[in-house]
């Protein structure tokens, strides 16, 4: 698995925010106001995320007193990380929609409540990304002694 790339999570946002502001301009008056209930799942989400990734971190480098973990495991862990950046930029693109399409009707109460919901979602997601990036990061398997000093190690060479 390859490390996941700021290019495609932003080329998603922006589609997302697109398709969302293209929705909005038919269905916003039948709709209901945005709930807060989104901001704080995600940034839990991601503080467990981050918190994982420390504690993985840990595990994969074998500090004093960390078990080690084993191959699977973190693969899992990795695949879930790729999953939440993407998820993160889905929601985060509607949120960047829905606050594009209410910002021109900011002195009316519905779509200054709706503003604030979704710029709140919007932060809540880019923190979102940016722990699931950290936790994809964590994942990652430390080189090798040989491999750092431009060596390969003996079972390449024999090759």
């Amino acid at each position: 698995m390859k490390p996941t790339k700021i290019g495609p999570i932003l080329f998603v946002a922006a589609l997302c925010a697109a398709v969302c502001w293209l929705v909005l301009r038919l269905v916003y008056r039948v709709l209901p106001p945005l709930p807060w209930s989104g901001v704080p799942t995600m940034v839990i989400v991601a503080l467990v995320e981050a918190y994982s990734g420390m504690l993985l971190r840990a595990r994969i480098h074998q500090r004093p007193g960390a078990k080690p973990v084993e191959g699977i495991a973190v693969a899992r862990v990795a695949a879930l990380a790729k999953a939440s950046v993407y998820a993160a930029a889905v929601i985060g693109g509607v949120a960047a929609g829905f606050s594009l399409y209410v910002a021109g009707s900011l002195d009316k109460a519905f779509p200054r409540h709706d503003a604030f919901v979704a710029l709140g979602t919007l932060a809540a997601a880019v923190v979102l990304a940016a722990a699931a990036l950290y936790l994809e990061y964590c994942c990652r398997v430390p080189k090798q002694p040989d491999e750092e000093n431009g060596t390969s190690p003996a079972w390449q060479r024999e090759r």
